[in-house]
């Protein structure tokens, strides 16, 4: 399923990815993925389960034709991609210790890390501006605290440093359009790994957005969520056009409570919630599971697997453009236009396959 279209857009147009990518490539795809290819407008990728039971990550176009797909040791959550040199990583699902680093055009094999004794990560990361550096959100278990573990991509990913997340559970993060600074989204939950994905501490949560510099470390701002809201879990991050950072939570207080869950905010303001009509959030069940930025149309869409719902915003006016169903929503990625939309059931967009998709989809292209 695509969403709300409109206007034009600023992916880069499948002739200069196929460039990008390289011509060989396209030339070592079967037939039908290489014709699928040559005609889409957009190509991402996602993590996935086939019907044995393994895991694996897959690269596919905007109208859902898998292009390639790449093996995974165990299940993946979300993914990063550098266009600057042309890398992608699925992270492990929380609590899992692998991240997979692979080249979308299969240019090179792929190198599986594993995080350090002491540390799982948390399922999501981003590269810096260069490409140069991985950044991934990691859990300290022993000590209660969540940490950026910093990998070298220069040099097969070797870890090479780690600063706090001023946090308790970081989970997504995303790099600001200057590279000067990462979003982290601290969900405020304890979890250790002796307890699988039990959450530890729900009537005394700790969630936050920290704002992190990265060639320092150092914590540039913090924003704590309300106190009638630290069960809201920050969980999801994105950035628009402006700058604007958006986000989305996971509500873990009472089923009947009906909490805004998703908001924004700039560098040196006060978070403001997104006012959504009574009947989306009831829709969306306490439950936003992965937001994403249209910035050329000014869109930022939210999906839930628990409410089987997916919605279109207007970032500028908050007005929701679209809400539609679509039974275990998984992931959302910007589109050539609007949205595209995948499910645990198979869906991506409109077409079936015979995967289940997982939680995000990344774009492999210019946002």
């Amino acid at each position: 399923m695509s969403f709300i279209r409109r206007g034009s857009t600023d992916l880069i147009d499948r002739r200069t990815f196929l460039t990008m990518a390289g011509a060989a490539w396209a030339t070592s795809l079967a037939p039908q993925a290489a014709f699928a290819l040559s005609r889409t407008d957009a190509v991402y990728a996602s993590g996935f389960m086939a019907t044995d039971g393994s895991y694996g990550v897959a690269t596919l176009t905007e109208e859902g034709v898998i292009i390639e797909r790449v093996p995974l040791p165990a299940r993946a959550h979300g993914m990063t991609y550098s266009p600057v040199t042309n890398r992608a990583v699925a992270f492990a699902r929380r609590p899992g210790t692998y991240a997979m680093i692979f080249a979308p055009d299969d240019s090179m094999k792929p190198i599986v890390i594993t995080s350090v004794e002491g540390r799982h990560f948390y399922g999501h990361g981003c590269f810096s501006a260069d490409g140069r550096l991985l950044y991934a959100t990691e859990n300290d278990f022993a000590g209660n605290r969540g940490m950026i573990g910093v990998y070298d991509g220069t040099n097969s990913f070797a870890r090479i440093g780690e600063f706090p997340s001023f946090g308790i559970g970081p989970h997504d993060m995303i790099l600001s359009a200057d590279g000067r600074m990462l979003v982290v989204a601290n969900g405020g939950i304890e979890t250790h790994p002796d307890f699988g994905r039990t959450k530890l501490n729900l009537d005394h949560m700790q969630p936050s957005l920290a704002l992190i510099d990265t060639a320092t470390g150092a914590l540039i701002e913090r924003h704590a969520m309300p106190d009638n809201l630290r069960q809201l879990s920050t969980r999801h991050v994105d950035i628009d056009a402006d700058g604007r950072i958006w986000f989305a939570c996971q509500y873990e207080g009472a089923r009947n409570d009906l909490p805004p869950l998703a908001g924004s905010f700039s560098r040196g303001e006060d978070i403001r919630f997104l006012e959504l009509p009574e009947e989306t959030t009831v829709a969306l069940a306490n439950y936003v599971g992965a937001i994403a930025v249209n910035r050329r149309d000014g869109l930022v869409g939210l999906t839930s697997p628990k409410g089987g719902t997916a919605v279109t915003v207007e970032a500028s006016t908050g007005k929701v453009l679209r809400q539609e169903r679509i039974a275990d929503a998984a992931g959302i990625a910007p589109a050539a236009h609007g949205f595209v939309a995948s499910s645990y059931g198979g869906l991506f967009g409109t077409t079936p396959s015979s995967v289940a998709w997982d939680q995000h989809i990344v774009r492999l292209e210019g946002r």
